[in-house]
Protein backbone atom coordinates (compact mmCIF):
# COMPACT_ATOMS: atom_id res chain seq x y z
CA UNK A 1 0.00 0.00 0.00
CA UNK A 2 1.55 3.41 -1.08
CA UNK A 3 1.85 6.28 2.01
CA UNK A 4 0.92 9.26 1.47
CA UNK A 5 3.33 11.90 1.02
CA UNK A 6 2.71 14.57 4.03
CA UNK A 7 4.93 17.79 4.75
CA UNK A 8 7.48 16.97 7.59
CA UNK A 9 7.10 19.80 10.00
CA UNK A 10 9.85 22.70 10.11
CA UNK A 11 11.54 22.73 13.28
CA UNK A 12 13.21 26.33 13.55
CA UNK A 13 15.85 26.89 15.90
CA UNK A 14 15.91 29.09 18.72
CA UNK A 15 16.96 30.13 22.52
CA UNK A 16 15.11 29.18 25.64
CA UNK A 17 13.80 31.42 27.69
CA UNK A 18 11.35 29.82 30.07
CA UNK A 19 10.49 25.86 30.09
CA UNK A 20 7.76 23.87 29.00
CA UNK A 21 6.16 22.75 25.63
CA UNK A 22 3.09 24.24 24.55
CA UNK A 23 0.82 23.97 21.03
CA UNK A 24 -2.08 26.19 19.95
CA UNK A 25 -3.00 28.63 17.40
CA UNK A 26 -0.08 31.13 16.61
CA UNK A 27 -1.05 35.03 16.98
CA UNK A 28 0.67 37.17 15.52
CA UNK A 29 1.50 39.96 16.74
CA UNK A 30 0.55 43.81 15.39
CA UNK A 31 1.62 47.33 16.34
CA UNK A 32 -0.66 49.47 17.99
CA UNK A 33 -2.68 51.80 15.01
CA UNK A 34 -5.55 53.95 14.67
CA UNK A 35 -6.38 57.48 14.00
CA UNK A 36 -4.19 60.58 15.25
CA UNK A 37 -5.26 63.71 17.25
CA UNK A 38 -5.54 67.41 16.03
CA UNK A 39 -2.20 69.47 16.17
CA UNK A 40 -1.60 72.98 18.44
CA UNK A 41 1.11 73.35 20.90
CA UNK A 42 -1.58 73.98 23.56
CA UNK A 43 -3.45 70.97 22.96
CA UNK A 44 -0.40 69.17 22.21
CA UNK A 45 0.54 69.46 25.60
CA UNK A 46 -2.73 68.92 27.17
CA UNK A 47 -3.54 65.76 24.95
CA UNK A 48 -0.19 64.05 26.12
CA UNK A 49 -0.58 64.87 29.88
CA UNK A 50 -4.28 63.46 29.55
CA UNK A 51 -2.76 60.31 27.72
CA UNK A 52 0.28 59.73 30.33
CA UNK A 53 -2.34 60.31 32.92
CA UNK A 54 -4.76 57.40 31.62
CA UNK A 55 -1.60 55.36 31.42
CA UNK A 56 -1.34 55.76 34.87
CA UNK A 57 -4.31 54.50 35.50
CA UNK A 58 -4.34 51.49 33.47
CA UNK A 59 -1.08 50.11 35.18
CA UNK A 60 -2.34 50.90 38.48
CA UNK A 61 -5.64 48.88 37.67
CA UNK A 62 -3.43 46.15 36.41
CA UNK A 63 -0.72 45.83 39.51
CA UNK A 64 -4.00 45.65 41.69
CA UNK A 65 -4.57 42.36 40.05
CA UNK A 66 -0.68 40.83 39.82
CA UNK A 67 1.74 39.19 42.26
CA UNK A 68 4.90 40.88 43.77
CA UNK A 69 7.39 40.17 40.70
CA UNK A 70 4.41 41.66 38.16
CA UNK A 71 3.83 44.46 40.73
CA UNK A 72 7.59 45.39 40.74
CA UNK A 73 7.79 45.79 37.19
CA UNK A 74 5.03 48.35 36.84
CA UNK A 75 5.87 50.26 39.65
CA UNK A 76 9.04 50.35 37.45
CA UNK A 77 7.09 51.69 34.25
CA UNK A 78 5.30 54.41 36.33
CA UNK A 79 7.98 55.37 37.67
CA UNK A 80 8.95 56.20 33.80
CA UNK A 81 5.48 57.93 33.18
CA UNK A 82 5.94 59.99 36.12
CA UNK A 83 9.67 61.13 35.39
CA UNK A 84 9.25 65.16 34.26
CA UNK A 85 12.35 64.89 32.33
CA UNK A 86 10.13 63.11 29.51
CA UNK A 87 7.36 64.74 29.58
CA UNK A 88 9.84 68.43 29.42
CA UNK A 89 11.61 66.42 25.94
CA UNK A 90 8.21 65.64 24.32
CA UNK A 91 6.79 69.03 25.33
CA UNK A 92 10.21 71.02 24.12
CA UNK A 93 9.11 68.82 20.46
CA UNK A 94 5.47 70.03 20.88
CA UNK A 95 6.96 73.77 21.30
CA UNK A 96 9.06 73.24 18.16
CA UNK A 97 5.96 72.26 16.13
CA UNK A 98 6.31 68.43 16.35
CA UNK A 99 2.39 66.80 16.41
CA UNK A 100 1.72 65.24 19.62
CA UNK A 101 2.23 61.65 18.37
CA UNK A 102 5.26 62.20 16.68
CA UNK A 103 7.15 64.51 19.46
CA UNK A 104 6.19 61.17 21.81
CA UNK A 105 7.53 58.95 19.68
CA UNK A 106 10.76 60.39 18.94
CA UNK A 107 10.83 61.19 22.60
CA UNK A 108 10.65 57.42 23.71
CA UNK A 109 12.85 56.48 20.30
CA UNK A 110 15.43 58.00 21.87
CA UNK A 111 15.40 56.21 25.21
CA UNK A 112 14.87 52.68 23.36
CA UNK A 113 17.74 53.69 21.39
CA UNK A 114 19.88 54.11 23.64
CA UNK A 115 18.96 50.66 25.81
CA UNK A 116 19.32 48.98 22.57
CA UNK A 117 22.84 50.11 22.05
CA UNK A 118 23.80 49.26 25.66
CA UNK A 119 26.59 46.70 26.05
CA UNK A 120 25.25 44.59 28.72
CA UNK A 121 21.92 42.29 27.91
CA UNK A 122 20.37 43.12 30.96
CA UNK A 123 20.26 46.58 29.99
CA UNK A 124 19.34 45.92 26.94
CA UNK A 125 16.24 44.19 27.68
CA UNK A 126 14.85 47.11 29.79
CA UNK A 127 14.35 48.77 26.01
CA UNK A 128 10.81 46.50 25.87
CA UNK A 129 9.91 48.48 28.95
CA UNK A 130 10.27 51.40 27.74
CA UNK A 131 8.46 50.50 24.70
CA UNK A 132 5.99 49.42 26.71
CA UNK A 133 5.24 52.80 28.10
CA UNK A 134 5.19 54.61 24.20
CA UNK A 135 2.71 51.65 23.01
CA UNK A 136 0.45 52.64 26.31
CA UNK A 137 0.52 56.28 26.12
CA UNK A 138 0.21 56.17 22.49
CA UNK A 139 -2.79 54.05 22.49
CA UNK A 140 -4.83 56.66 24.66
CA UNK A 141 -2.90 59.30 22.48
CA UNK A 142 -5.08 57.55 19.60
CA UNK A 143 -7.81 56.30 21.14
CA UNK A 144 -6.81 52.22 20.07
CA UNK A 145 -6.03 50.61 22.97
CA UNK A 146 -3.83 47.96 22.65
CA UNK A 147 -6.12 44.51 22.13
CA UNK A 148 -5.61 41.38 24.60
CA UNK A 149 -4.95 38.28 22.14
CA UNK A 150 -7.00 34.89 22.29
CA UNK A 151 -6.51 32.28 24.69
CA UNK A 152 -4.36 29.55 24.25
CA UNK A 153 -2.64 31.10 21.55
CA UNK A 154 0.92 31.02 20.64
CA UNK A 155 1.92 34.35 20.94
CA UNK A 156 4.34 35.66 17.86
CA UNK A 157 6.10 38.53 17.34
CA UNK A 158 9.48 40.70 17.95
CA UNK A 159 9.50 40.99 21.40
CA UNK A 160 6.36 41.02 23.89
CA UNK A 161 5.91 44.00 26.28
CA UNK A 162 5.38 43.31 30.12
CA UNK A 163 2.02 44.42 30.43
CA UNK A 164 0.39 42.60 27.78
CA UNK A 165 1.83 40.02 29.19
CA UNK A 166 0.00 40.83 32.78
CA UNK A 167 -2.95 41.81 30.91
CA UNK A 168 -3.81 38.07 29.31
CA UNK A 169 -5.10 35.38 30.73
CA UNK A 170 -2.52 32.59 30.17
CA UNK A 171 -5.08 29.81 32.68
CA UNK A 172 -5.63 28.11 28.90
CA UNK A 173 -2.92 27.45 28.17
CA UNK A 174 -0.77 28.90 25.11
CA UNK A 175 2.85 30.44 24.55
CA UNK A 176 5.70 32.77 23.77
CA UNK A 177 7.81 32.51 20.26
CA UNK A 178 10.33 35.69 19.62
CA UNK A 179 12.10 36.95 16.72
CA UNK A 180 14.59 38.89 19.15
CA UNK A 181 13.69 39.25 22.91
CA UNK A 182 15.47 38.59 25.99
CA UNK A 183 16.31 35.83 28.53
CA UNK A 184 16.79 38.02 31.51
CA UNK A 185 13.99 40.65 30.42
CA UNK A 186 10.97 41.07 32.05
CA UNK A 187 8.30 39.01 30.09
CA UNK A 188 11.06 36.22 30.50
CA UNK A 189 11.14 36.29 34.13
CA UNK A 190 7.37 36.73 34.14
CA UNK A 191 7.37 33.33 32.10
CA UNK A 192 9.16 31.60 33.96
CA UNK A 193 7.09 32.35 37.04
CA UNK A 194 3.92 31.60 35.69
CA UNK A 195 5.00 28.39 33.55
CA UNK A 196 4.43 29.87 30.29
CA UNK A 197 6.57 28.05 27.78
CA UNK A 198 8.98 30.70 26.14
CA UNK A 199 11.60 31.02 23.51
CA UNK A 200 13.52 33.81 22.19
CA UNK A 201 15.76 34.67 19.21
CA UNK A 202 14.24 32.63 16.19
CA UNK A 203 14.61 34.97 13.72
CA UNK A 204 12.32 36.48 11.52
CA UNK A 205 10.08 33.08 10.56
CA UNK A 206 6.32 33.16 8.68
CA UNK A 207 3.62 31.51 9.44
CA UNK A 208 -0.22 31.92 8.97
CA UNK A 209 -2.67 33.78 11.76
CA UNK A 210 -4.05 30.71 13.40
CA UNK A 211 -2.18 28.23 12.35
CA UNK A 212 -1.19 25.55 15.01
CA UNK A 213 2.35 25.50 16.16
CA UNK A 214 4.36 24.56 18.88
CA UNK A 215 6.84 26.38 21.14
CA UNK A 216 9.39 23.47 23.28
CA UNK A 217 10.67 25.71 25.72
CA UNK A 218 12.96 22.87 27.01
CA UNK A 219 14.56 22.45 23.68
CA UNK A 220 14.55 25.59 22.32
CA UNK A 221 12.89 24.49 19.12
CA UNK A 222 9.38 25.96 17.26
CA UNK A 223 7.52 23.67 15.45
CA UNK A 224 5.53 24.93 12.57
CA UNK A 225 3.00 23.12 10.27
CA UNK A 226 0.98 21.41 13.29
CA UNK A 227 -2.27 20.14 12.87
CA UNK A 228 -5.26 21.14 15.23
CA UNK A 229 -4.16 18.49 17.91
CA UNK A 230 -0.39 19.80 17.66
CA UNK A 231 1.03 16.44 16.95
CA UNK A 232 0.81 14.98 13.34
CA UNK A 233 2.02 17.12 10.20
CA UNK A 234 -0.30 18.74 8.00
CA UNK A 235 -1.10 17.26 5.04
CA UNK A 236 0.71 19.43 1.95
CA UNK A 237 1.77 19.09 -1.55
CA UNK A 238 3.76 21.84 -1.40
CA UNK A 239 7.25 22.14 0.08
CA UNK A 240 7.96 25.51 1.48
CA UNK A 241 9.95 26.78 -1.00
CA UNK A 242 7.61 25.80 -3.85
CA UNK A 243 5.86 28.26 -5.69
CA UNK A 244 2.44 27.90 -7.73
CA UNK A 245 2.96 27.49 -11.53
CA UNK A 246 2.28 30.35 -13.31
CA UNK A 247 1.72 31.16 -16.99
CA UNK A 248 4.35 33.81 -18.27
CA UNK A 249 5.25 35.36 -14.92
CA UNK A 250 4.33 38.61 -15.90
CA UNK A 251 7.12 38.38 -18.71
CA UNK A 252 6.04 38.46 -22.54
CA UNK A 253 7.06 39.45 -25.75
CA UNK A 254 5.88 41.22 -28.94
CA UNK A 255 5.72 39.58 -31.96
CA UNK A 256 9.06 40.19 -33.13
CA UNK A 257 10.83 38.77 -29.61
CA UNK A 258 10.53 42.49 -27.26
CA UNK A 259 9.89 41.42 -23.38
CA UNK A 260 7.69 42.93 -22.12
CA UNK A 261 6.60 43.28 -18.21
CA UNK A 262 3.36 43.21 -16.90
CA UNK A 263 3.14 44.24 -13.09
CA UNK A 264 0.08 45.08 -10.74
CA UNK A 265 -0.84 48.08 -8.74
CA UNK A 266 -1.57 47.53 -5.15
CA UNK A 267 -2.96 49.99 -2.67
CA UNK A 268 -3.77 48.02 0.84
CA UNK A 269 -1.50 45.06 1.99
CA UNK A 270 -4.59 42.62 1.56
CA UNK A 271 -5.60 42.85 -2.25
CA UNK A 272 -2.75 40.46 -2.91
CA UNK A 273 -5.01 37.83 -1.55
CA UNK A 274 -5.61 35.35 -3.70
CA UNK A 275 -3.38 37.11 -6.40
CA UNK A 276 -0.97 34.69 -7.39
CA UNK A 277 2.56 36.41 -7.23
CA UNK A 278 3.84 34.35 -10.51
CA UNK A 279 1.19 35.37 -12.57
CA UNK A 280 3.00 39.04 -12.40
CA UNK A 281 6.33 40.59 -12.75
CA UNK A 282 5.75 41.85 -9.53
CA UNK A 283 4.38 44.77 -8.20
CA UNK A 284 5.15 48.17 -9.91
CA UNK A 285 3.14 50.78 -7.80
CA UNK A 286 2.22 49.95 -4.20
CA UNK A 287 0.50 53.53 -2.94
CA UNK A 288 1.74 53.42 0.73
CA UNK A 289 -0.86 56.51 2.21
CA UNK A 290 -3.88 53.73 1.31
CA UNK A 291 -2.01 51.67 3.65
CA UNK A 292 -1.39 54.02 6.45
CA UNK A 293 -4.07 56.11 7.02
CA UNK A 294 -3.89 58.19 9.68
CA UNK A 295 -0.32 60.33 11.51
CA UNK A 296 -0.22 57.68 14.22
CA UNK A 297 0.07 54.98 11.59
CA UNK A 298 2.82 56.62 9.78
CA UNK A 299 4.30 57.00 13.17
CA UNK A 300 4.49 53.59 13.44
CA UNK A 301 7.67 52.05 12.19
CA UNK A 302 6.94 48.95 13.19
CA UNK A 303 4.01 48.95 11.82
CA UNK A 304 4.79 50.10 8.44
CA UNK A 305 7.82 47.37 8.13
CA UNK A 306 5.31 44.51 8.81
CA UNK A 307 3.12 46.06 6.30
CA UNK A 308 6.54 45.76 3.51
CA UNK A 309 7.89 42.45 4.72
CA UNK A 310 4.18 40.91 4.41
CA UNK A 311 4.10 42.33 0.69
CA UNK A 312 7.60 41.28 -0.04
CA UNK A 313 7.25 38.09 1.06
CA UNK A 314 4.32 37.43 -1.16
CA UNK A 315 6.09 38.87 -4.17
CA UNK A 316 9.17 35.59 -3.34
CA UNK A 317 12.15 37.87 -5.12
CA UNK A 318 10.11 39.92 -7.21
CA UNK A 319 10.18 43.52 -7.53
CA UNK A 320 8.48 45.36 -5.11
CA UNK A 321 8.29 49.20 -5.90
CA UNK A 322 6.76 51.22 -2.94
CA UNK A 323 6.07 55.09 -3.86
CA UNK A 324 6.48 56.90 -0.48
CA UNK A 325 3.54 58.61 0.77
CA UNK A 326 1.99 60.45 -1.42
CA UNK A 327 -0.32 62.88 1.25
CA UNK A 328 -1.77 66.36 1.31
CA UNK A 329 -3.89 68.98 -1.33
CA UNK A 330 -6.53 66.28 -2.34
CA UNK A 331 -5.17 63.18 -0.19
CA UNK A 332 -5.39 64.25 3.53
CA UNK A 333 -3.60 62.14 5.95
CA UNK A 334 -6.15 62.08 9.03
CA UNK A 335 -4.37 63.55 11.88
CA UNK A 336 -2.57 66.12 9.60
CA UNK A 337 -2.99 69.87 8.89
CA UNK A 338 -1.13 71.13 6.00
CA UNK A 339 -0.88 73.89 3.66
CA UNK A 340 -2.63 73.44 0.16
CA UNK A 341 0.65 73.49 -1.79
CA UNK A 342 2.32 70.94 0.07
CA UNK A 343 1.65 67.37 -1.33
CA UNK A 344 4.18 64.25 -2.15
CA UNK A 345 7.88 64.49 -1.57
CA UNK A 346 7.30 68.55 -0.71
CA UNK A 347 5.26 67.46 2.41
CA UNK A 348 7.91 64.73 3.63
CA UNK A 349 10.45 67.25 3.29
CA UNK A 350 8.57 69.97 4.94
CA UNK A 351 7.80 67.22 7.58
CA UNK A 352 10.98 65.20 7.90
CA UNK A 353 9.81 63.30 10.86
CA UNK A 354 7.21 61.89 8.46
CA UNK A 355 9.77 60.58 6.57
CA UNK A 356 12.16 59.08 8.66
CA UNK A 357 9.71 57.00 10.08
CA UNK A 358 8.84 55.46 6.74
CA UNK A 359 12.42 55.51 5.45
CA UNK A 360 13.71 53.13 8.62
CA UNK A 361 10.83 50.83 7.73
CA UNK A 362 11.83 50.80 3.93
CA UNK A 363 15.21 50.52 4.82
CA UNK A 364 14.66 47.39 7.53
CA UNK A 365 12.04 45.76 4.91
CA UNK A 366 14.51 46.44 1.81
CA UNK A 367 16.33 43.06 3.56
CA UNK A 368 13.93 40.85 2.51
CA UNK A 369 13.24 41.29 -0.93
CA UNK A 370 14.01 43.22 -4.24
CA UNK A 371 12.40 46.31 -3.29
CA UNK A 372 12.46 49.81 -4.78
CA UNK A 373 11.37 53.35 -3.48
CA UNK A 374 9.43 55.27 -5.26
CA UNK A 375 9.65 59.09 -4.47
CA UNK A 376 5.99 60.82 -5.40
CA UNK A 377 4.98 64.05 -6.98
CA UNK A 378 9.21 65.10 -7.64
CA UNK A 379 9.17 67.94 -9.46
CA UNK A 380 13.18 69.13 -9.16
CA UNK A 381 16.06 67.55 -9.40
CA UNK A 382 17.10 68.86 -5.56
CA UNK A 383 14.25 67.07 -4.13
CA UNK A 384 15.52 63.30 -5.13
CA UNK A 385 18.89 64.76 -3.89
CA UNK A 386 17.59 65.64 -0.53
CA UNK A 387 15.20 62.51 0.12
CA UNK A 388 18.58 60.40 -0.60
CA UNK A 389 20.47 62.06 1.96
CA UNK A 390 17.93 61.43 4.30
CA UNK A 391 18.32 57.80 3.82
CA UNK A 392 21.72 57.84 4.30
CA UNK A 393 21.62 59.54 7.21
CA UNK A 394 18.98 57.21 8.53
CA UNK A 395 21.06 53.89 7.03
CA UNK A 396 23.81 55.27 8.96
CA UNK A 397 22.07 55.40 12.25
CA UNK A 398 20.38 51.97 11.56
CA UNK A 399 24.03 50.38 10.98
CA UNK A 400 25.39 52.50 14.31
CA UNK A 401 22.45 50.35 16.26
CA UNK A 402 23.61 47.30 14.36
CA UNK A 403 19.59 46.62 12.76
CA UNK A 404 20.18 45.22 9.39
CA UNK A 405 19.26 47.18 6.30
CA UNK A 406 19.87 47.54 3.29
CA UNK A 407 19.64 50.62 1.05
CA UNK A 408 17.05 50.15 -2.08
CA UNK A 409 17.09 51.60 -5.48
CA UNK A 410 15.46 55.34 -5.56
CA UNK A 411 13.57 56.03 -8.43
CA UNK A 412 10.58 58.84 -8.83
CA UNK A 413 7.10 58.65 -9.96
CA UNK A 414 6.79 61.22 -13.14
CA UNK A 415 3.54 63.16 -12.87
CA UNK A 416 4.31 67.00 -13.10
CA UNK A 417 4.65 67.91 -16.59
CA UNK A 418 8.16 69.90 -15.70
CA UNK A 419 9.52 67.11 -14.13
CA UNK A 420 9.09 64.77 -17.40
CA UNK A 421 10.15 68.22 -19.56
CA UNK A 422 13.86 67.87 -17.85
CA UNK A 423 13.86 64.50 -17.09
CA UNK A 424 17.86 64.19 -18.26
CA UNK A 425 18.56 66.48 -15.20
CA UNK A 426 17.32 63.83 -12.13
CA UNK A 427 20.70 61.91 -12.00
CA UNK A 428 19.78 61.00 -8.82
CA UNK A 429 16.85 58.74 -9.43
CA UNK A 430 17.65 55.25 -10.23
CA UNK A 431 14.27 55.09 -12.18
CA UNK A 432 11.36 56.21 -13.37
CA UNK A 433 7.44 55.17 -13.37
CA UNK A 434 5.27 57.14 -15.21
CA UNK A 435 2.14 58.35 -13.41
CA UNK A 436 -0.46 59.89 -15.86
CA UNK A 437 -3.33 60.36 -14.34
CA UNK A 438 -1.85 63.72 -12.42
CA UNK A 439 0.11 64.28 -16.03
CA UNK A 440 -3.24 64.22 -17.46
CA UNK A 441 -4.77 65.95 -15.02
CA UNK A 442 -1.89 69.03 -14.59
CA UNK A 443 -1.86 68.80 -18.82
CA UNK A 444 -5.76 69.62 -19.25
CA UNK A 445 -5.89 72.26 -16.48
CA UNK A 446 -8.14 69.97 -14.53
CA UNK A 447 -8.68 68.37 -10.61
CA UNK A 448 -9.82 65.27 -9.85
CA UNK A 449 -13.02 66.99 -7.50
CA UNK A 450 -13.91 68.24 -11.24
CA UNK A 451 -16.87 66.66 -12.27
CA UNK A 452 -15.78 66.40 -15.97
CA UNK A 453 -12.21 65.27 -15.19
CA UNK A 454 -12.69 61.82 -16.47
CA UNK A 455 -13.88 63.09 -20.18
CA UNK A 456 -10.54 65.67 -19.66
CA UNK A 457 -8.42 63.00 -19.19
CA UNK A 458 -9.36 61.05 -22.01
CA UNK A 459 -8.89 64.19 -24.52
CA UNK A 460 -5.43 64.72 -23.01
CA UNK A 461 -4.66 61.09 -23.99
CA UNK A 462 -2.82 62.66 -27.11
CA UNK A 463 -1.06 64.72 -25.21
CA UNK A 464 -0.01 62.56 -22.94
CA UNK A 465 1.31 60.57 -25.21
CA UNK A 466 3.41 63.44 -27.02
CA UNK A 467 4.64 64.25 -23.51
CA UNK A 468 5.96 60.34 -22.71
CA UNK A 469 7.67 60.35 -26.03
CA UNK A 470 9.90 62.45 -25.45
CA UNK A 471 10.66 61.66 -21.63
CA UNK A 472 11.36 58.60 -22.58
CA UNK A 473 14.05 59.86 -24.90
CA UNK A 474 15.31 62.08 -21.92
CA UNK A 475 15.28 58.98 -19.63
CA UNK A 476 18.14 57.62 -21.41
CA UNK A 477 19.69 53.89 -20.13
CA UNK A 478 17.41 54.07 -17.19
CA UNK A 479 14.51 51.34 -15.77
CA UNK A 480 11.21 53.00 -17.25
CA UNK A 481 7.63 51.89 -16.35
CA UNK A 482 4.00 53.12 -16.42
CA UNK A 483 1.66 52.54 -13.84
CA UNK A 484 -1.33 55.05 -14.36
CA UNK A 485 -4.54 54.12 -15.26
CA UNK A 486 -3.60 54.45 -19.31
CA UNK A 487 -1.08 51.47 -18.62
CA UNK A 488 -4.49 49.61 -18.09
CA UNK A 489 -5.94 50.64 -21.20
CA UNK A 490 -6.08 47.99 -24.08
CA UNK A 491 -6.83 50.80 -26.50
CA UNK A 492 -3.38 52.43 -25.93
CA UNK A 493 -1.43 49.52 -25.74
CA UNK A 494 0.09 49.91 -28.97
CA UNK A 495 0.64 53.56 -28.41
CA UNK A 496 2.32 53.20 -25.51
CA UNK A 497 4.39 50.46 -27.05
CA UNK A 498 5.32 52.70 -30.15
CA UNK A 499 6.49 55.58 -27.00
CA UNK A 500 8.92 53.26 -25.41
CA UNK A 501 7.35 51.91 -22.89
CA UNK A 502 8.59 48.63 -21.92
CA UNK A 503 7.17 48.01 -18.14
CA UNK A 504 3.29 47.88 -17.70
CA UNK A 505 1.80 48.11 -14.27
CA UNK A 506 -1.95 48.08 -14.08
CA UNK A 507 -4.79 47.23 -11.57
CA UNK A 508 -4.94 43.21 -11.07
CA UNK A 509 -8.13 43.02 -13.37
CA UNK A 510 -6.60 44.59 -16.26
CA UNK A 511 -3.94 41.66 -16.88
CA UNK A 512 -5.81 39.82 -19.08
CA UNK A 513 -6.66 42.47 -21.18
CA UNK A 514 -3.33 43.85 -21.36
CA UNK A 515 -2.03 40.58 -22.15
CA UNK A 516 -4.43 39.90 -25.08
CA UNK A 517 -3.45 43.59 -26.28
CA UNK A 518 0.02 42.87 -26.62
CA UNK A 519 -0.73 39.46 -28.53
CA UNK A 520 0.26 40.08 -32.27
CA UNK A 521 1.80 43.62 -32.07
CA UNK A 522 5.53 44.16 -32.32
CA UNK A 523 7.63 46.67 -30.13
CA UNK A 524 6.87 49.90 -32.37
CA UNK A 525 2.96 49.39 -31.62
CA UNK A 526 2.51 47.84 -35.20
CA UNK A 527 0.19 44.55 -36.04
CA UNK A 528 2.55 41.68 -36.65
CA UNK A 529 2.26 40.37 -40.15
CA UNK A 530 -0.43 37.76 -40.87
CA UNK A 531 -2.79 39.60 -37.41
Amino acid sequence: MKKRNMAVPLRLKATRASPGVASGPAYIAEPPAAGAPSQSAVSGHAELAAAIETAIDELQNLAAGTDAEGGDIIDFQLEVLRDPTIAEVAGARIDAGENVVFAWVGTLDGYIHELESAEEEQTQARAVDILDVKNRVLAALTGTPVKDFPAGSIYVGKDMEPSRFLAHDWSAGGGIALYAGSAVGHVALLARSRLVPMVISAGRFVTAGGQHIRVDGDAGVIVLQMDKEGAAPIRSGLTASSTVPAEDNGMLQTADGAQILLSINLNAPDEIDGIAAATTAGIGLMRSEFALLSLADAANEEKQLAIYRRILDWAGGRGVTIRMLDVGGDKPLSGLATSPELRGIRLLLARPEIARVQVRALLRAAIFGNLRVMLPMVTFPSEVDDMRQIFREEAAELARRGVPHRLPSIGMMVEVPAAALMLEQFEGADFFSFGTNDLAQYLAASTREDADFAAHRGKAAQAVLRLLAYAVKLAGSKPLSICGDMAGDPRLTAELLAVGIRHFSMAPAQLPAIRSAIVGLNADGTKAAGE
